[in-house]
């Protein structure tokens, strides 16, 4: 089983008038963390080593969790100043274990078959997006593929509409951005994903289990609702 990184450090800005005390992933679902929800969740796909990515009030959540939660080893790989999505991942990967790496994002929840993606990869594929259709696709950019490879990521159109969406879970392998410059602070979704699919394959995998983007405060109030 393959080892998982989780980003933890985002500061929630959209979620500031419901939640402002905590970093977005420690904001309290039904009592607990939405990041022990996620956690959960792991360990329920068989994960046994996590490298928790954290940075705004690094120690609320290191604290909170220490070096384990159920199963599962937790490494901690902080940020002194942030360093955007791919940043963080870029540093994380340094402490995995596995060839291949499940990268989460701490404010996502999805639900999917671990065995099945694991089964569909091999190691020619350095990068894998995980894809969920959603009813309404308006809030995100729509993905475009065939045969298996994205060949595309498209703005957002406002189209209240379904659609093929990145869920923000993602399997990298754990040398891949060896031989690639990126600099120290970068968007993974921004400057990696959408300028590197036309040079190398990103394979997806495609699913339609639930999906939760708790980074505003209507789905945020939703979460209570899903995970009562």
């Amino acid at each position: 089983m393959m080892d998982a990184i989780i980003l933890a450090g985002g500061f929630g800005t959209r979620l500031q008038s419901v939640v402002s005390d905590v970093p977005k992933p420690m904001a309290p679902i039904n009592g607990k963390p939405f990041l022990e929800i996620l956690l959960k969740s792991l360990e329920k796909k068989g994960i046994k080593r996590v490298v928790l990515s954290v940075g705004y009030k690094a120690e609320i959540i290191m604290n909170y969790f220490g070096n384990s939660y159920g199963d599962i080893e937790l490494v901690y790989e902080v940020e002194d100043t942030p360093l955007g999505t791919g940043g963080a991942i870029k540093a994380a990967l340094t402490k995995c274990n596995t060839d291949k790496v499940l990268v989460v994002n701490g404010d996502t929840y999805l639900e999917f078959d671990m065995n099945k993606l694991q089964t569909e990869l091999n190691d020619d594929n350095q990068l894998t997006v995980v894809g969920v259709n959603i009813d309404d696709a308006s809030r995100y950019g729509r993905i475009g593929a065939s045969g298996g490879l994205i060949h595309s990521f498209n703005e957002k159109d406002g189209m209240p509409t379904n659609g093929l969406i990145n869920s923000g879970y993602y399997v990298v392998s754990k040398n891949f951005f060896d031989k690639k410059y990126f600099p120290e602070k970068f968007s993974f979704e921004i400057e990696c994903l959408e300028k590197i699919y036309k040079k190398i394959n990103i394979n997806l995998f495609e699913v339609g289990g639930l999906f939760l983007d708790m980074g505003t405060p209507e789905d945020y109030k939703k979460a209570s609702t899903i995970f009562r």
